[in-house]
């Protein structure tokens, strides 16, 4: 497979619905300092001689890369959520062997590597023998063999399995092609009576503008501190909420929606929308009166928000891979699997080395820093 790399204004990459692949993304990214680049990918031109009526998504793409500065001058050229095209299942290695090497010409030579956080579903998610009897699934194969098999095909052998994933590689769907009683049936009985409870006890969501960030900042401060997580300072959340894209072809919007009690915010959330996605993309929440199940009201009230601009799926945005009680994300598998729809396992995030030896340097200062981050 041969690919076609032509770089492109960032305002012009195309609608989707992964809004870290959106015109929008590159300008909230842009503005928080990061180096953004843009690239038309077609299948080469070799591969039109074939005679095979080659599909839309196979002629056409493109992907959004952020060049990260990674200390001493050097760079990664990141690209979150992408490339969003696969144009064959069996050649993922190969694919992205081709793109990174056609790149070499348009990044700059303190550029390390590429780590591609890609979006593609876990081919070991779709086999019976990584599921337990009870329909539990057991999680990726060693990373020996996830880059045996990702470089099956390859001229180089080079793609390695990232040490940590900066974006969620495990979410849960919701299909919001239903009506609001189909969603609530559909829950686990105990999250539709928090659902109700809270409704009862009288908490509300609502938008929130701009002059109530302080507000959101409070919740998301004693989120994290109380569980001792790296933050965001307030100038952050000032550049998501501001930035607009609607110039572009793949505008993106987000919202603030707070969930309150007696004008009391008790949780609150950013609402992301992108194609017919909507995306719950950072959440915080009161030790206060947790009694009243705030957080519950406030996925239902983004659940029905979402539905109302005509989104037709909602990404709950990163769970644990299983019901691990030792992982770190167990507790948002127990709340976010309570709504209903379809775990989703991806593959997280992959490196093409561009130069091998200091690329390697970096990977073992960052084997000690595994987490994900949101990039």
């Amino acid at each position: 497979m041969t690919v076609d790399v032509e770089p492109k204004e960032t305002k012009k990459i195309i609608p989707t619905n992964i809004l870290q692949q959106t015109a929008f993304w590159a300008r909230l990214k842009k503005k928080q300092g990061w180096g953004i680049r843009a690239f038309d990918l077609s299948i080469g031109k070799s591969e039109h001689s074939t005679g095979r009526q080659l599909k839309r998504d196979e002629r056409e793409g493109d992907v959004l890369i952020t060049l990260r500065e990674i200390g001493g001058g050097r760079y990664m050229a990141y690209v979150p959520f992408g490339p969003e095209q696969l144009p064959d299942e069996e050649r993922r290695g190969n694919w992205l062997e081709e793109i990174s090497e056609q790149l070499r010409d348009f990044l700059p030579d303190e550029c390390l590597f590429v780590r591609y956080d890609l979006n593609w579903e876990s081919p070991w998610a779709r086999e019976d023998d990584f599921f337990s009897e009870d329909g539990t699934w057991l999680g990726d194969p060693d990373t020996y063999v996830q880059e045996m098999r990702m470089n099956f095909d390859t001229r180089h052998f080079r793609l390695r399995k990232s040490p940590s994933d900066m974006l969620p590689a495990h979410t849960v769907m919701l299909d919001l092609d239903r009506d609001e009683e189909s969603l609530l049936m559909d829950m686990k009985s105990k999250t539709r009576y928090n659902i109700r409870l809270s409704q009862r006890k009288g908490v509300k969501v609502r938008k929130a503008g701009m002059d109530e960030l302080p507000k959101w900042f409070r919740l998301y401060d004693e989120t994290y501190s109380r569980n001792k997580l790296a933050s965001n300072d307030m100038s952050f959340f000032e550049q998501v909420f501001k930035t607009r894209a609607d110039d572009t072809w793949s505008p993106g919007e987000v919202d603030l929606l707070l969930a309150e009690k007696d004008g009391e915010p008790l949780a609150g959330m950013f609402l992301a929308r992108s194609g017919n996605r909507a995306t719950y993309l950072y959440g915080a929440s009161s030790s206060n009166q947790r009694n009243l199940q705030a957080s519950h009201a406030l996925q239902w009230g983004a659940i029905q928000r979402s539905r109302e601009m005509g989104c037709r799926e909602y990404d709950f945005f990163g769970i644990s891979p299983n019901p691990d009680p030792d992982h770190p994300m167990y507790g948002l598998y127990r709340f976010k699997t309570g709504f209903g729809g379809t775990k989703v396992h991806r593959q997280g995030c992959w490196d093409y080395p561009l130069n091998e030896e200091l690329y390697d340097q970096y990977r073992m200062a960052e084997l000690n820093a595994a987490g994900y981050h949101l990039g």
